[in-house]
């Protein structure tokens, strides 16, 4: 049997404004109409022996991706928490862990959840070579023929063919980014491929690697899976025995010192999306070499990205630019300084703007709000609540509240009392007083919420009941 394991940890910050820490790039649809979180998951439909998959993620994300799943009718082993980021090797580690207490020993397919993948059967025919070589012990990555001179990936150099497995080598070398000459003479020896950090790897063969080389990182994980606590729908491991755990990659960890490691080549048009030059590279593009996802009119542009989430784009007489508009924030860079754009966002969240962190539009495990109007001593937000969900029980201390129901049918509680109000009718909750927002319809619900006092921060919020665990 083989158990997917998604990492859906990262920032995505190289592809701001689109990705933000709050809605980091695996959950948005950049490159194929799913997120991108959804598409691995969905990508390997029609593979045999595949079990439901487990999804590791952050504390922050872990109704963005319960969400996602359900809305997709995805149905899922696990959702595993990380408490605090510690890279690859130890979210891996948990996985493995909590996959030997529920399966005889299955493959682990280690995906991350922000990957693309054009070529699907080239992707199976792979994996189904790899688990060969994973059922024999081995541990096993992908490495992906290069299509160019690539500095932004790290490479493994292929070795032996390994014997019974087919398309199978020996892992000779693994060599970090190169800068631009040395990536030009890896590609042509043909000896060198590029690292996709995916691995394919049975459960209890990761586990005894790890011993072997970084023992302090699986005792460490051990005790945090063991002391871990179900939370509605994830699976929290313990916060103080995770945070022990030194942070390392699977490549530093393992791969780089074993001597089980090999490796499936395989040709499947596959971008790791780390930038927006990279999504360029990745899409299909018009006569002139444009990639055009949003309304755009633009004269006498060539090799561009353009997207724009919300407002017309227009462009005259430009080349080589990444030009993305999102509703609060609008990125113009040189392709070839995509890289960059993390810096940028390191800037902006020194000088403490919420734009590196959050989008206007900010979802809730109960469904989303999004800013429409702020000024002194007010805030004007529009509310979705989904079918069936309710917020938490609250009340604030600078602020009143007024609802009004644009579509669907709220039960509000006020003071105590439930009401309900319908299409085109309104409440006032007054500044103090403990009320509740549900849903109690079969069709999405929203409001226009008008707040009104001396601070609207999101911080005014008192919790007096929470079905969330927040």
């Amino acid at each position: 049997m083989i158990q997917p394991v998604i990492l859906s940890g990262g920032a995505g910050s190289r592809l701001w404004p689109m990705s933000r820490e709050a809605l980091p790039k695996q959950f948005l649809p950049l490159a194929a109409p799913n997120s991108m979180l959804l598409e691995t998951i969905l990508r390997l439909a029609g593979l045999a022996n595949m079990s439901k998959p487990t999804v590791v993620c952050n504390n922050e994300h872990r109704f963005l991706v319960a969400e996602q799943l359900r809305s997709a009718g995805i149905d899922y082993e696990s959702i595993i928490l990380e408490p605090v980021g510690r890279n690859t090797a130890p979210a891996v580690a948990a996985a493995a862990i909590w996959a030997l207490k529920k399966h005889d020993n299955p493959l682990l397919l280690v995906l991350a959840a922000d990957h693309a993948i054009n070529d699907i059967s080239s992707f199976h025919k792979a994996i189904g070579q790899a688990a060969l070589a994973a059922a024999d012990g081995k541990v096993v990555t992908f490495g992906i023929q290069p299509a160019r001179p690539e500095t932004g990936y790290g490479y493994i150099r292929k070795g032996a063919a390994n014997p019974g497995s087919e398309n199978t080598y020996q892992v000779s070398e693994f060599v970090e980014k190169p800068n631009a000459e040395r990536a030009a003479a890896y590609v042509a020896t043909g000896e060198y491929l590029w690292n996709s950090g995916m691995f394919l790897v049975s459960a209890q063969t990761f586990l005894d690697e790890l011993k072997k080389y970084h023992p302090e990182i699986l005792a460490a994980v051990c005790e945090a899976v063991e002391q871990s606590v179900a939370d509605l729908d994830f699976q929290r491991l313990d916060e103080e025995k995770f945070k022990a755990s030194p942070s390392l990659s699977i490549d530093v960890a393992v791969m780089e010192k074993t001597d089980k490691a090999c490796v499936v080549p395989v040709d499947m048009e596959w971008s790791d999306v780390g930038s927006w030059e990279s999504l360029w590279t990745y899409h299909a593009k018009d006569q002139n070499g444009n990639v055009v996802q949003g309304e755009a009119e633009f004269i006498d542009v060539k090799n561009c990205y353009i997207n724009s989430e919300k407002y017309l784009i227009g462009a005259i007489g430009v080349e080589n630019l990444a030009i993305v508009a999102t509703a609060d924030a609008i990125l113009v860079a040189p392709l070839s300084r995509s890289q960059e754009v993390k810096n940028l966002v390191e800037n902006l969240r020194a000088q403490g703007r919420s734009e590196s962190e959050v989008h206007t539009k900010v979802f809730r495990p109960w469904g989303a709000y999004e800013g429409v109007d702020v000024g002194d001593r007010f805030q004007v937000k529009r509310l979705t609540v989904h079918p069936g969900a309710k917020t938490s029980l609250q009340m604030h201390y600078h602020r009143s509240e007024h609802w009004v129901v644009v579509s669907g049918t709220a039960q509000v509680t006020c003071d105590g009392v439930d009401k309900i109000v319908a299409e085109n009718e309104s409440i006032y909750i007054p500044l103090g007083v403990p009320h509740r927002l549900h849903n109690p319809g079969r069709i999405p619900l929203h409001l226009i919420e008008v707040q009104s006092g001396p601070y609207c921060g999101e911080d005014d919020i008192v919790r007096v009941e929470d079905l969330y665990g927040r």
